[in-house]
């Protein structure tokens, strides 16, 4: 009996073009370890996860470099999820956090359509460190699913509806069987968010997009989970990205 193992060699890797948006001096990077100079540029603020040493912008974690506006913050990749009022929580449901406890405890609140339990579809866990706080988590792609980012670091991903009401959130009462077309479109966008996790890319639904159409070129699905795969699309993900912000 003969036993066929798949062997994958060394190759070189491909470096990522750099962004002509950054300063001088500024490191351009999403990943950074203890004592990393984030930035130089005094015209930023000091958010939580960082500190000065002189004129520079100092990591103090390991985390996720996290920019809005003027301030810079460093989300740890690994941290315990902290909820805040306002924030959107998944597990089997989807709610709203309403209220935090001193001891950590969150009241959740379901009490609308727009949360609930959750319909056809696939959750995805991923650390809550690489969730983008956005102003909406509900994001319809337009390949052909949506998706709701919870800040818990649960993702939930499901079939765009054809008649959509815009208080219902991911809660959807038809039951009848997913077409093939839509359940091979969810299953790769699965994959990639697994990816971009793996590659510690943060997710929101314009990275999520290009590592799906980055992804394309590959016709098995399944081999989006081999490492090599995993790197060049989210690689390719990330210089649409700077493209972006460039």
């Amino acid at each position: 009996m003969s036993l066929q193992l798949p062997l994958r060699l060394p190759v070189p890797r491909p470096r990522l073009a750099q962004s002509f948006s950054r300063e001088a001096g500024e490191r351009d990077k999403d990943l950074v370890a203890p004592g990393d100079t984030i930035t130089t540029d005094p015209g930023y603020m000091r958010g939580h996860g960082t500190y000065l040493g002189g004129e520079k912008l100092i990591a103090s974690v390991a985390g996720v470099v996290d920019r809005v506006n003027k301030l810079i913050c460093v989300k740890a990749l690994k941290t315990r999820y902290n909820g805040e009022v306002g924030s959107l929580s998944l597990s089997e449901e989807e709610a709203e956090v309403q209220a935090v406890f001193s001891d950590g405890a969150v009241s959740l609140h379901t009490r609308s359509l727009k949360y609930g339990k959750l319909g056809q579809g696939v959750l995805v866990q991923v650390s809550p460190s690489l969730v983008k706080r956005q102003k909406t988590h509900f994001h319809d792609l337009t390949c052909g699913a949506s998706v709701i980012l919870g800040n818990n670091g649960f993702i939930w991903i499901y079939p765009t509806p054809k008649q959509k009401n815009e208080e219902a959130g991911g809660f959807i009462t038809n039951l009848e069987p997913v077409p093939l077309s839509d359940r091979e479109v969810i299953s790769r966008l699965r994959n990639c968010i697994v990816a971009l996790a793996e590659q510690k890319q943060m997710l929101y639904d314009t990275s999520i997009l290009y590592c799906y159409e980055a992804s394309l070129s590959h016709e098995q699905i399944k081999d989006l989970l081999k490492p090599e795969v995993m790197e060049k699309i989210v690689l390719e993900t990330r210089q649409r990205l700077l493209e972006l912000e460039g």
